[in-house]
């Protein structure tokens, strides 16, 4: 059940959670409403999953015989507002 490749799925979902709470609802409220307690609240959290979901990726990149492009697509996705989702759905699938 907690295997390391399950690990590495609930950090990418994290991480996009994360990442899509940072920028769409607390950067606004930041510079909108002058409260930048979400963006410190939010950010820690959000950097040590972003360098989690990247250690998982170089991990993982043998196991999944990810090639050059894909590797990339992968760690693109870390920056890219729901891109994590899409890594989670179509390159995390269980090793055979």
């Amino acid at each position: 059940m907690f295997s390391l490749i399950n690990i590495f799925r609930l950090v990418a979902l994290l991480e996009g959670v994360s990442y899509i709470l940072l920028l769409f609802i607390a950067t606004p409220i930041k510079y909108l409403a002058e409260d930048p307690q979400y963006v410190k609240l939010l950010g820690m959290p959000h950097g040590i999953l972003f360098i989690a979901y990247i250690a998982f990726a170089f991990v993982f990149k043998k196991d999944f015989s990810w090639n050059n492009k894909q590797f990339i697509i992968v760690l693109l996705a870390s920056i890219i507002p729901f891109g994590t989702f899409y890594v989670g759905r179509n390159y995390l699938k269980p090793v055979k």
